[in-house]
């Protein structure tokens, strides 16, 4: 298991920005396809946003798409996903996960099941 290591959660009222980041802090010689994904109480977990490590290939959830984005960090295997135009609805926990870089053509990771490595979770608040 790669150890993720995320911040940057909190509260904020609606139409404001946040910023979490995420790190792998274990092995240095492989290199990771990235994700955030989001958990609501009372629902399901979801996409939110990834990130291919190989060309920097994006993917966003139809929810998030305009407002948030996801980038690299400076260090190897670390993104950071930046929140802008918060809703109420982008409440919950925010997880990172991580898994293999595709090191061929294929399209940035979505599911869950893509993902063999998964943080903490940070907590993001929006208010009205």
């Amino acid at each position: 298991q790669e150890p993720l290591v995320e911040s940057g959660g909190g509260s904020v009222q609606a139409g404001g920005s946040l910023t979490l980041s995420c790190a792998a802090s274990g092995r240095t010689d492989r290199v990771y396809d990235m994700a955030w994904f989001r958990q609501a109480r009372g629902k399901e977990r979801e996409f939110v946003a990834s990130l291919r490590y190989v060309d920097s290939r994006t993917l966003y959830a139809d929810s998030v798409k305009g407002r948030f984005t996801i980038s690299r960090g400076i260090a190897k295997n670390s993104v950071t996903l930046q929140m802008n135009k918060l809703e109420v609805q982008d409440t919950g926990a925010y997880t990172c996960a991580a898994t293999a870089a595709d090191l061929f053509n294929g399209p940035p990771l979505t599911k869950e099941t893509d993902y063999h490595h998964w943080g903490q979770g940070t907590q993001v608040t929006v208010s009205s």
